[in-house]
C-alpha cells in the first residue's frame, strides 16, 4: 500500500474571552457563543480556547469548564480548551479534578490552558494582590501537573494546602497543556520547564511581535534544560482579524464594535508604549492605524493570508493561528467572517488548495486538448454508428 504524510499543516482556532458589547442580552450572548463554536466545528476549525473572567461586564464566561461541557455536547471534532483558567482563583486539586472530569466527558477533546488571571479587578474582589498572581499561578500549576501525572502531593503554601492529595481518576487522554505568553519571558520559561505548549496571545501587537522569536528561544532552551522538547506544533499565536469580500465591507462591518472593544481593552491592559501618541479617534484613521501597524487585519482574505505569512516568516513556523472572539462586527457579519476565512484562507495553509489548483491548471493550460479528445471520441462513435446503419 502506498503511504504519505502531511507535514503538520497549520491549524486554526478561536481565542474566545469572549468580548461582548454591553447593552445586549447576556443570556443570548452566551448562547451565541455556543452557536459560534458549533459553527466553527462545522467549518473545520481545530481549536477553541474559552476564557475565565468575573468582572468588567464584557467577558461573561465565569467557568470555561462549564461552557466547554455544554459545547462538547453540540460539536464533534473541534478541541475545546480553557483559555485560560486563572489558577490563583482556585484550589489546585479541585481544579485539577474538574479538568480530568472534563477530559473524560469530552473523550479527550479537552485542552488545559493556564494563566495568572488577566483582570486585576477579578483578583481585587478575591482579595488577591496583583503582585501575588504570578507566583501563585506557578505554585498551583506545579501541583496540578504533579496530580495529572498521578502523584500524591503534600504541599502547604500561604493560600492553599494539599495533604496527600491524589486524583481519584487518571486522565482520559494525554491532553494538551498550554501556558500564556505575551511580551515577557515568564510564560515561555514556565512552558519550557514543564514541557507544555505555548500561547502567544499578543503576537500581532508590535511589542509582542518583536519578541516572538526571543520567547520561542526561551521556551526551547528551558525545555532542553529540563529534558523536554519545544515542538513548534504546540505553539499557538493569536491575532485579531475581521474579513469580508472587500476591504470596504470589512471596514463597514467593524463600525459596530471595533472602537468599543479597543476602548475596553485600554482600560484593562497596558496597550502600546506609553510614550507613543494615542491612536486616532476618527474611525477610518483608526482602521488604517490597526492595519498599517499589523495589530489587526480589517480587510480581505488576501490581507489575512499576508498577515499569517508575516508571522510565519518572523517565527520560522508555528502550529496554530487563533483569532480573537470579540464583537468587532454584528452577529451575522461575525459568522460570515469565520466562514469566509475557512473557505478562502485556511486552505492556503493546510495544503488543501494547492493540489486542486494544480489539477485545474493542468486542464486549462492544455488549451483545447481535452475538448478535442472528447469531440474526437464523439465523432468516432457517430461514424461507427453510421457505418453500422449503412450495412443493414
Amino acid at each position: 500500500m502506498p503511504s504519505f504524510t502531511i507535514d503538520h499543516p497549520l491549524r486554526f482556532g478561536i481565542f474566545l474571552p469572549p468580548m461582548h458589547k454591553t447593552g445586549v442580552n447576556p443570556t443570548l450572548a452566551m448562547h451565541r457563543d455556543l452557536e459560534l463554536i458549533d459553527h466553527l466545528d462545522r467549518l473545520g476549525y481545530a481549536e477553541a480556547w474559552i476564557g475565565e473572567h468575573h468582572s468588567a461586564g464584557s467577558e461573561l464566561i465565569a467557568s470555561p469548564e462549564v461552557f466547554i461541557a455544554a459545547a462538547s455536547q453540540r460539536t464533534t471534532h473541534i478541541k475545546l480548551g480553557t483559555g485560560v483558567n486563572s489558577l490563583p482563583y482556585h484550589h489546585p486539586m479541585v481544579l485539577a479534578d474538574r479538568i480530568v472530569q472534563l477530559d473524560h466527558l469530552t473523550r479527550g477533546r479537552m485542552m488545559f490552558g493556564a494563566g495568572p488571571g488577566q483582570l486585576t479587578s477579578d483578583a481585587a474582589m478575591l482579595g488577591i494582590d496583583p503582585n501575588d498572581q504570578r507566583p501563585r499561578m506557578h505554585q498551583a500549576f506545579d501541583v496540578m501537573m504533579r496530580l495529572f501525572a498521578g502523584e500524591t502531593v503534600t504541599e502547604k503554601t500561604d493560600w492553599f494546602t494539599c495533604e496527600e492529595a491524589v486524583l481519584q481518576m487518571r486522565p482520559y487522554s494525554n491532553f494538551d497543556v498550554a501556558l500564556v505568553s505575551s511580551v515577557s519571558p515568564s510564560g515561555s520559561k514556565l512552558a519550557g520547564r514543564y514541557g507544555t505548549g505555548l500561547m502567544s496571545i499578543a503576537a500581532t501587537e508590535p511589542a509582542g511581535f518583536g519578541v516572538l522569536d526571543y520567547n520561542f528561544n526561551v521556551w526551547q532552551e528551558e525545555a532542553t534544560l529540563n529534558g523536554h522538547t519545544a515542538d513548534r506544533t504546540d505553539w499557538r499565536l493569536m491575532g485579531p482579524m475581521h474579513i469580508a469580500e472587500t476591504e470596504a465591507q470589512a471596514r463597514e462591518n467593524c463600525r459596530y464594535g471595533l472602537q468599543w472593544v479597543f476602548d475596553y481593552l485600554s482600560h484593562i491592559l497596558p496597550t502600546g508604549d506609553p510614550n507613543d501618541p494615542p491612536p486616532p479617534s476618527d474611525y477610518d484613521e483608526f482602521v488604517d492605524f490597526l492595519n498599517e501597524t499589523g495589530r489587526m487585519v480589517i480587510g480581505t482574505p488576501d490581507m489575512a493570508i499576508a498577515q499569517i505569512e508575516r508571522l510565519q516568516e518572523k517565527t520560522g513556523g508555528f502550529g496554530c493561528f487563533m483569532m480573537m472572539g470579540a464583537d468587532f462586527a454584528n452577529w451575522h457579519a461575525t459568522k460570515d467572517h469565520w466562514e469566509l476565512f475557512a473557505y478562502e484562507v485556511m486552505p492556503h495553509f493546510t495544503g488543501q488548495a494547492a493540489p486542486v489548483q494544480t489539477s485545474y491548471d493542468k486542464i486549462i493550460d492544455a488549451g483545447s486538448r481535452w475538448v478535442d479528445a472528447t469531440l474526437g471520441a464523439q465523432l468516432t462513435e457517430i461514424g461507427k454508428y453510421e457505418e453500422e446503419r449503412a450495412s443493414r
